[in-house]
């Protein structure tokens, strides 16, 4: 197992235009200490002088992102005034939209989900009618919650890709039929008031992870999507890696089988035709282990025979097993392509397959990662659940919000002009 290293913090700067980026610099300190830090301690971690530490202090403060709790101190002089993030202080809402299942989540500012539910995904190839439904979810998940809607800092959407980033679009998704070049964004600002990010669901899972995953979210790791499709957000030195147009982590076409069944790409035996649910479902089916109606690829009901093969393999049904077993083989060679490419500390699993999968994946992929590692004789590499749970593409989603509100980014430093 890998040490667990604590985020090293961004340091500001003293440079005169630089308070909006400084601000975000020490929010960002203070929502990494769970214990909360004081003024000096701050002043000591991110490198900025006393007293731009507590102009800022006084700022946020004033805006309710932080509160003073408490005085610390058993040694000579005046105790310290801990400062924390103020969980009321702002909000966001997170939406994952799955070709299987629609999760919706409220975020508080400390990552902790206020509010949540869970819809199947409309079946059908009508963008219009889905967001419509989406819309409709977030209006009453809100009046659900209890919160001030002046609270709410926007809204993030977590959406299968490719995406285009800029543009907020979703650019034909493999499992969303009909989604070519839906305005996914515009199209949920207009409908719900509210300001809207829209991003991967592996990267979003990948945020969620760095906000509120605890431990498993801090340093270099991968996070392993397993959803409908199978994809691979990634975090290196507690940055998340977007790549040039925001689709980082497209692992469905790494070879994991050679002699595998051939791919829509033209290649045997990817990630895409060997691992995901679909395919195996199908695999039961045509040996036998899933009785009743075959062939059907309506994504709701794969992830309902999804859910009985794994409740077979655990029951004790050896063909199951051996098909789940074999899934894990071949998603620890891609997991390997993967940690040896970028020389990350962790492998962290999640998604809304990931309960299913936890079992046999947990037993038998830590050791066949650890055996192809390049770096084994140099560093270990952790495999582990998320630590966020179940609904890690809605509190993703959502942190995408905070994140962007408040995570400090380099372009805070650049200049208008």
């Amino acid at each position: 197992m890998s040490e667990i290293r604590t985020p090293s913090p961004r340091r500001g700067t003293n440079l005169p235009r630089m308070g909006d980026f400084n601000l975000t610099v020490i929010l960002d300190a203070i929502r990494r200490a769970p214990g909360g830090l004081s003024r000096v301690e701050l002043a000591q971690l991110v490198g900025l002088s006393p007293q731009t530490i507590s102009n800022i202090s006084r700022r946020l403060l004033d805006q309710n992102l932080i509160v003073e709790a408490g005085k610390e101190g058993s040694g000579p002089g005046k105790p310290r005034t801990m400062l924390r993030l103020n969980a009321a202080g702002m909000y966001a809402v997170g939406v994952h939209l799955d070709p299987a299942v629609t999760t919706f989540v409220v975020l508080d500012l400390v990552g902790a989900v206020v509010k949540h539910s869970r819809i199947k995904t409309p079946s059908g190839t009508d963008p219009g009618a889905v967001i419509d439904t989406i819309a409709a979810e977030i209006s009453q998940l809100i009046e659900d919650s209890g919160v001030d809607p002046a609270k709410i800092a926007g809204l993030g959407v977590a959406s299968p890709g490719p995406i285009d980033l800029n543009e907020g679009t979703v650019v034909d998704p493999p499992l969303l039929l009909g989604w070519d070049r839906v305005p996914l964004r515009d199209a949920l600002v207009k409908a719900t008031g509210l300001s809207t990010l829209v991003d991967k669901d592996v990267t979003s899972a990948a945020v969620a992870e760095t906000w509120a995953g605890g431990p498993s979210g801090a340093g270099s790791f991968v996070f392993m999507y397993m959803g409908t499709g199978i994809g691979c957000g990634i975090v290196l030195n507690d940055e998340v890696v977007r790549g040039t147009s925001g689709n980082a982590g497209e692992i469905g076409h790494i070879v994991v089988d050679p002699g595998g069944a051939l791919c829509d790409c033209g290649l045997r035996g990817c990630v895409k035709s060997t691992a995901i649910p679909q395919v195996l479902v199908a695999q039961a089916e045509e040996a036998g282990v899933l009785a009743g109606p075959r062939g059907e690829n309506n994504c709701p009901v794969v992830q309902e025979r999804f859910a009985q093969l794994c409740a077979q393999a655990y029951g004790g049904d050896k063909a199951a097993a051996e098909i789940i077993d074999r899934s894990a083989m071949f998603v620890a060679r891609a997991v390997s392509v993967i940690t040896n490419t970028l020389d990350v500390d962790r492998v962290v699993f999640g998604g809304p397959f990931w309960s299913c999968l936890s079992e046999t994946y947990l037993r038998l992929i830590p050791g066949l990662v650890a055996e192809n590692s390049a770096t084994r004789k140099i560093h270990g590499i952790e495999v582990v659940g998320t630590g966020v749970g179940e609904d890690v593409g809605a509190v993703g989603a959502a942190c995408l919000v905070l994140e962007h509100t408040l995570a400090p980014r380099s372009q805070r430093l650049l200049l208008e002009g």
